[in-house]
């Protein structure tokens, strides 16, 4: 039976919190949330919440929801200001496709990810099953390919930036466990590069590598606490 809480719809809170987490600092944001989740110091996140006596060992199952993909504010407006040719302006079309692309390639990541490192992804609700709901906020692309019929060379320093909001439940009870907050930003270029669909692709592939790692890699770490615990008793 499919679960209710893959349903559920990004906080606009949430996206406030992405559109400052760059600018703002780790300790400007609340000890604990509205929920009740505490804040963890010493993450490799910027803002990571956990629920106080999180157990993450007893999930021995991932159920991956599919990421939401959000641009940034005025992100079409700003990009079509700046582009002078009729065909090369961003469409409601084009922000569809992008957004479509990068939730695949976020699957894509992810369940590589997580599964290499030997970690189960399912798609039913189980006692040992932790969703992982994931979205993507503020994303700013700096050279969208918007595929139109004319040739279009797009130099930019640096393919633009994204932020990772992901939420971690407990799939029977529903129990928000951890949320977390960080942005990321492809690496400035001193020169200008040429940019398309395909380098964009890779650039966000970097991030999200970097993103998938550090869930599995807590995942893992948490499995291994268990085990060695198990172990000495």
């Amino acid at each position: 039976m499919k679960s209710v809480f893959l349903k559920s719809v990004i906080p606009v809170l949430v996206i406030g919190l992405a559109l400052s987490v760059s600018v703002v600092g780790a300790d400007d944001y609340p000890e604990v949330t509205e929920d009740g989740l505490r804040k963890v110091s010493d993450t490799k996140l910027a803002v990571v919440y956990a629920k106080d006596g999180v157990d993450l060992s007893v999930y021995n199952k991932v159920w991956l929801a599919d990421a939401t993909v959000a641009f940034k504010k005025n992100w079409q407006r700003d990009q079509n200001r700046s582009t002078r040719s009729l065909s090369n302006k961003v469409s409601a079309k084009d922000m569809d496709r992008i957004k479509t692309g990068l939730a695949e390639l976020f699957r894509e990541v992810f369940t590589e990810t997580l599964t290499e490192a030997g970690h189960e992804l399912v798609s039913e609700s189980g006692d040992d099953v932790l969703i992982v709901r994931p979205a993507i906020l503020n994303l700013d692309v700096n050279a969208p390919d918007t595929r139109s019929g004319g040739r279009s060379n797009t130099y930019v320093q640096s393919a633009g930036e994204m932020t990772l909001y992901i939420e971690l439940y407990d799939s029977v009870t529903g129990d928000l466990l951890v949320k977390a907050l960080d942005a990321q930003a492809d690496r400035q270029s001193h020169h200008l590069r040429w940019h398309t669909e395909a380098s964009n692709r890779a650039a966000a592939k970097k991030m999200l590598d970097s993103w998938a790692d550090t869930l599995s890699a807590n995942l893992s770490a948490a499995q291994s606490t268990a085990t060695g615990s198990s172990e000495a008793e």
